[in-house]
């Protein structure tokens, strides 16, 4: 049974491990202007629940606070919101926004802010970004479970209904009954908790987004929706209620409406000590007097409900801000007080406006160039295609912006310029880019090969930095990160591990920084230049790759000895409590969204980036091509090297995925052990005396576990049983139990019945479990593996050494760290398979290793209206999105497994070129790409993660795959 997935964001709905929103229409906030003068720490609490520390002048405005908060949250519509707080009168007010924050919070340090909802639109359709309706969402859970949104049994029961749907997804009668037993969303839930399911049963198929968007559908039809109360009494001295809402002043009598005064018919409103007067405008066919007076608890009760009220009319009826009025000369009268900020019309106008200005997602020819692009990503570790921005090169309609030399893009100036002529000068803005540079008109093949990159679409350089930083990070060196965590722990790390690190990864890293700038320069050359003398003499790109890749030959020694890094590594690590805590701590840093001793294998990787991409480009060009045989040359250099080091990655990759595993495991000690390879795990469900009961199994080629997630901190799995393969049998046995997809272990001292989700899950693990049997009936157990042989050897003197050489900082780091149970991250490939249900195996694993990719994207939703544009990076069966290519982190990520990649039908509506869709039970996600070439680029690899390859797939290959 698939536990529940409490989400915090938008973001998270998509894997995110941050309360993050995303949001695309806008080009990105940025922090407001900080005035001189003392700081203090503001405390913010979110409407999920979590608290924020902003670091601000005590000079600063209630605006520079507020905008703090939207930055953060990357919200558009943030003019829907506000913050609120107690005062010394213990009264929840709004914090001013144009007043200081000195004047109106008297102890900072002690007083928590809440970000709340301020302005209840009538219509929930007029918030035009998911985050924002996200958020509405939460606040009506929070006010049906304070009780402020009161109605009727049947109401609140639908309501609860689309929260769990969201929280939980479909229904299950156990798990939903067991989720309401242990969250409350309402008073006295308890009594409809069947009520609320039998709702919630109908909700199957709802997305999160959907499921919000029905909620607010919901709640926007009850009479107390948005509406906060004030206290009154009336002249008669009946306690009523006090609101106020779009359409204007509302009266209530206990929870219900017994009056309310149109916007249109209020002439004025006022306060006089404690009485609050509203006067109407004469109107022949009313029985109410001209003005309507309320005893309020006090002139501030007065002066609070009189602000907001002053807000409401100006944001829901203004057209634009309303102007400060000119101060008077001699003496004042009344409040100065004034409503600051868009009213609601500007916020939609500006969304709109925002979703106009994005470049438009233009189809265009694709050739070589996209290849080579993605070469030079490669050499960074992100892999990428990037976008069309700009002029579109086989368009005969030049935008307005294609004459533009400064690149305007959503109205901000991009960071850099591609198109550089090759003395260093702008091109021309006179440039026809349909006319090749001896003024003819360009032909098709030559427009095959040229298309525009431009600057703020390259992808970062991120990638070869990372892998940099990490090897600085274990050897003591200055490095970029500057989490507190990893402050102080200089010395961790033995001298072995970083004479190994450092003597064979400086002279990579230098190779790879000057391979990337010399691509970069051809890029550059081949979209800039505009004064060459030679047709077709930058437009290459074969020379670079031959001259570099045989430079590299030198250096494949340094290559083969990343087997001794991760030795060395694994052992520090044992060695050193301290070492062990600086490695954990760098993994839960947002920045590395893999495993530590994965950066050390990204060099060996690249190379098959290399060899991938030439092969696509000497099956692009002609024989005949300029480029051809530099190509063919340039790959053949590159397959040698792959070839040499085929052993060694294939050892590599294994001993890399058991000390994964290792940290997600508990109850094995030996689980590196010499000669073992790891060969698959996932999901099935074991047949014992309580029924089915879902398992976490992981086949080696000597042994068989399996194991149940536990219920703790670290989310770890504990190991139940290890089946021994020598002498085990298998058969299908789903007659034999009645059983869909079942299939029998019989081993030496016991027999396990299993039953997989599908039958072609249970085609793959019958057939790499008898693949197991066989290879432990031929190695009786004993397979030479120089990694794991080392590993062992040096096990005992090892800790007898570590145990007396211990300094007294490891053991301090020992006792404050690690005798605490561990963060682990809970987003590992183990535990998506766990809720997923599904299974990966060391061949998926390998294929994964060169199907990575990068690039801008368009998502859609299923029931949203508008596209998304996101810079998509695809690794480690992942897909993670941020907001531009120059984000340090992922917003959000999405992990493939268990998905499925289709092309949209006809009846979803989807009208546009080049859109693929991703949809896993009832979570539905279509995303856009701007090119033939680049959509079938990226259904390649994506399908590498969604569709799980087997291991005849592996050996039936013409080549030998490098795994």
């Amino acid at each position: 049974m698939v536990e529940p997935e409490h989400r915090a964001s938008a973001a998270q709905r998509l894997g995110a491990q941050e309360t993050l929103g995303i949001s695309t229409l806008d080009p990105g906030h940025r922090p407001p202007i900080m005035p001189p003068g003392r700081h203090v720490s503001i405390k913010i609490r979110m409407l999920d629940d979590t608290e924020e520390v902003f670091d601000v002048s005590q000079r600063a405005s209630g605006k520079v606070v507020f905008d703090l908060v939207c930055t953060h949250l990357n919200l558009v519509e943030g003019d829907y919101f506000s913050l609120e707080y107690q005062d010394h009168h213990k009264m929840m007010v709004w914090l001013d926004l144009l007043k200081p924050i000195v004047k109106q919070l008297r102890r900072p340090k002690h007083t928590v802010l809440r970000f709340v909802v301020k302005f209840f639109p009538p219509d929930h359709t007029q918030l035009l970004e998911e985050l924002t309706r996200y958020l509405f969402a939460l606040q009506i859970k929070h006010d049906l479970a304070c009780g402020r949104l009161a109605c009727n049994d049947s109401s609140a029961a639908l309501l609860v209904s689309h929260i769990i749907q969201s929280e939980i997804g479909d229904f299950e009668e156990s798990q939903s009954r067991q989720h309401l037993l242990n969250n409350n969303y309402i008073p006295d839930q308890v009594a409809l908790i069947d009520k609320i399911m039998e709702f919630h049963s109908k909700n199957v198929g709802q997305t999160p987004a959907e499921s919000d968007y029905q909620l607010l559908e919901v709640a926007r039809r009850l009479e107390l929706y948005g509406v906060r109360l004030h206290p009154a009494k009336d002249r008669e001295g009946s306690k009523l209620s006090l609101a106020v809402a779009h359409t204007g002043v509302l009266v209530f009598q206990g929870h219900t409406k017994i009056n309310a005064f149109n916007w249109s018919k209020v002439r004025k409103l006022s306060f006089k000590r404690k009485r609050f007067l509203i006067k109407l405008r004469p109107d022949l066919n009313s029985s109410y007097q001209d003005t309507l007076e309320f005893l309020m608890g006090s002139r501030d009760c007065c002066k609070v409900f009189w602000k907001i009220c002053v807000e409401y009319h100006a944001f829901f009826r203004l057209f634009e801000e309303p102007k400060p009025k000119p101060k008077p000369v001699l003496f004042t009268r009344g409040s100065s007080f004034r409503f600051s900020g868009r009213t609601q019309k500007q916020v939609i106008d500006y969304v709109k406006d925002s979703e106009f200005k994005k470049i438009p997602f233009e189809s265009a020819r694709i050739g070589n160039l996209p290849v080579l692009y993605e070469l030079a990503c490669a050499n960074v570790g992100w892999v990428a295609i990037s976008e069309v921005s700009g002029v579109v090169s086989n368009s005969p309609h030049l935008s307005a912006s294609s004459g533009n030399s400064q690149g305007m893009v959503n109205g901000q100036k991009p960071v850099e310029l591609c198109g550089h002529s090759p003395d260093g000068r702008q091109p021309s803005p006179l440039t026809s880019p349909l006319l090749n540079d001896a003024g003819s008109v360009r032909t098709d093949d030559e427009d095959e090969v040229r298309r525009k990159v431009c600057g703020p679409e390259r992808a970062p350089v991120k990638g070869l930095e990372l892998e940099r930083d990490c090897c600085q990070l274990l050897c003591g060196r200055h490095c970029g990160f500057k989490s507190p965590n990893l402050v102080g722990k200089d010395e961790a790390a033995p001298d072995s591990l970083k004479s190994t690190i450092f003597s064979n990864f400086d002279p990579l890293y230098k190779f790879q920084s000057g391979f990337l700038r010399e691509v970069e320069q051809r890029l550059a050359l081949w979209e800039g230049r505009s004064n060459a003398h030679i047709k077709g003499d930058y437009q290459r790109i074969g020379d670079v790759m031959l001259k570099n890749l045989q430079g590299l030959k030198p250096l494949t020694a340094h290559l083969q000895k990343h087997s001794e890094a991760l030795v060395e590594l694994e052992k520090a690590c044992r060695g050193s409590r301290r070492l062990e805590v600086l490695v954990r701590d760098f993994e839960l840093q947002k920045v590395c969204y893999i495993p530590l001793n994965v950066f050390i294998l990204r060099p060996l990787h690249r190379l098959l980036h290399y060899k991938q991409i030439l092969e696509r480009l000497c099956k692009h060009y002609p024989p005949t091509h300029v480029d051809f045989r530099d190509c063919r040359a340039a790959l053949a250099d590159v397959s040698e090297v792959v070839a040499q080091l085929h052993g060694s990655m294939i050892k590599m990759e294994n001993f890399q995925k058991l000390l994964e595993l290792k940290k997600d495991l508990i109850g094995i000690d030996s689980l590196v052990t010499p000669g073992r390879e790891f060969i698959r795990l996932g999901c099935l469900s074991k047949l014992s005396g309580k029924g089915l009961q879902q398992r976490m199994f992981f086949l080696f080629n000597d042994v068989l576990l399996y194991t149940s997630r536990g219920m703790t901190a670290t989310n770890q799995f504990k190991v139940h049983g290890q089946l021994p393969l020598h002498d085990m049998t298998i058969r299908e046995s789903e007659d034999e139990w009645g059983v869909p997809h079942a299939f029998t272990l019989v081993g030496q001292r016991q027999s396990v019945v299993v039953a997989a989700s599908s039958l072609s899950e249970m085609e793959k693990w019958m057939e790499d479990i008898k693949m197991a049997i066989d290879l432990a009936e031929t190695s009786n157990g004993h397979t030479a593996d120089l990694l794991a042989r080392s590993l062992s050897d040096n096990k005992s003197t090892t800790e007898d050494s570590c145990a007396e050489a211990e300094s007294e900082d490891d053991l301090m780091a020992s006792r404050t760290s690690l005798e605490r149970q561990a963060p682990h991250r809970g987003n590992t490939t183990v535990h998506v398979c766990w809720h997923r249900n599904t299974s990966v195996s060391m061949v998926d694993f390998s294929v994964a290793v060169e199907n990575q990719l990068s690039g801008n994207l368009l998502r859609k939703f299923k029931n949203s209206n508008g596209w998304q544009k996101l810079w998509v990076v695809f690794t480690n069966f992942s897909l993670f999105f941020y907001k531009t290519h120059q984000d340090d982190y992922p917003l959000a990520s999405l992990p493939l497994l268990g998905y499925s990649v289709t092309i949209p039908t006809e009846s979803e509506n989807i009208h546009k070129d080049y859109v693929f869709k991703l949809h896993f039970k009832s979570h539905v996600y279509y995303f856009r790409s701007e090119s033939e070439y680049t959509f079938e680029r990226w259904m390649e690899v994506i399908r590498s993660a969604t569709v799980s390859a087997s291991s005849t797939r592996i050996l039936s290959r013409k080549e030998p795959h490098p795994y």
